[in-house]
């Protein structure tokens, strides 16, 4: 009932930000703008500032690095040989095994440090921050490596892209940055502190708000297969993975925990915009997302709870 209590409202703000989007308040074009704003400034923020005062050194990188890494290369490898397997009898098709495997792999970086910060605290949060900075480089590489090899060809240049999006991607801009200030011992001026420290307040409810105004309940004729695949690699076999790997290797009860708050997390609402520009299946991973995040809400408090 702790777990369902600290977890219930972050999932109402998330459902508030897809009524808001509903009945189109603030305004049409108010969403498009505040998901920028929170990816690009103020999830950033909230990144350096905990990441410049946290006490990293407590974290046993040398056991949590490889086993993400094993995690991640685990999950792609059963699900790409799922697909070789069932491939001659025609049951999921290229561009859907595009989706299915974003939809098994990628996670919700908002909802995943509402949650930490909910039941762990800071502590949780250094935790959490480290291990989303190791995974989001790998996960993007899977990802687009999968959509290069399955999608339908569209002229671009994936791997290139993946470079210039890794380079840039503002999350872990914002990662390196805070684990340079606080390894410089310099500190941060109190007003830029402050600045980021108000900035890191505002990340999470706006995050969280715009997750909720990018679901979109479509059609689920027809992609009922894939979306069963999807969510049970999410929600059951990825899961399973870290409560294994992790009790194989040692780590810690609250880096477990973290770890099984990340792995269960519903798949990240940027996997649609990288499915249209890789020429995934896009309709059937807008389904994902948005059945995902719903079902998130239920089947978390459970795996926490009797984990």
């Amino acid at each position: 009932m702790a777990v369902v209590l600290s977890i219930l409202p972050i999932f109402f703000i998330i459902l508030a930000g897809a009524a808001f989007r509903k009945i189109a308040f603030p305004g049409v074009g108010f969403w498009s703008g505040a998901e920028k704003l929170t990816y690009y400034i103020f999830f950033p923020a909230l990144l350096i500032s905990k990441m410049a005062t946290a006490e990293i050194g407590n974290i046993d990188l040398l056991s949590i690095a490889p086993l993400l890494g094993a995690m991640l290369l685990l999950v792609a490898g059963l699900m790409v040989l799922a697909q070789r397997l069932s491939k001659p009898y025609g049951v999921l098709a290229n561009p859907a095994f595009t989706s299915v495997f974003q939809g098994g792999i990628r996670f919700n970086t908002y909802v995943g440090l509402a949650i930490v910060t909910a039941l762990y605290g800071s502590e949780g949060v250094v935790i959490a921050l480290v291990m989303v900075a190791i995974m989001i480089p790998l996960v993007n590489i899977l990802c687009v490596t999968v959509l290069e090899m399955y999608a339908e060809k569209v002229s671009v240049h994936p791997y290139r892209r993946l470079c210039s999006s890794i380079i840039s991607n503002p999350l872990i801009i914002g990662c390196v940055l805070g684990v340079a200030i606080n390894l410089s011992n310099v500190g941060l001026p109190y007003v830029l502190s402050e600045m980021l420290r108000l900035f890191s307040q505002v990340a999470l409810p706006l995050g969280l708000l715009t997750v909720g105004a990018a679901l979109s309940l479509r059609a689920f004729s027809g992609v009922a297969l894939a979306l069963t695949l999807s969510c049970l690699v999410k929600f059951l076999l990825l899961p399973l993975l870290a409560i294994g790997l992790a009790s194989v290797l040692g780590i810690g009860e609250l880096e477990t925990q973290v770890l099984l708050v990340l792995a269960v997390l519903p798949t990240a609402t940027s996997a649609y915009v990288l499915a249209k520009q890789l020429g995934g299946d896009a309709e059937l991973m807008a389904t994902i997302i948005t059945v995902q995040t719903l079902l998130s809400a239920i089947w978390i408090p459970v795996v926490l709870a009797i984990s």
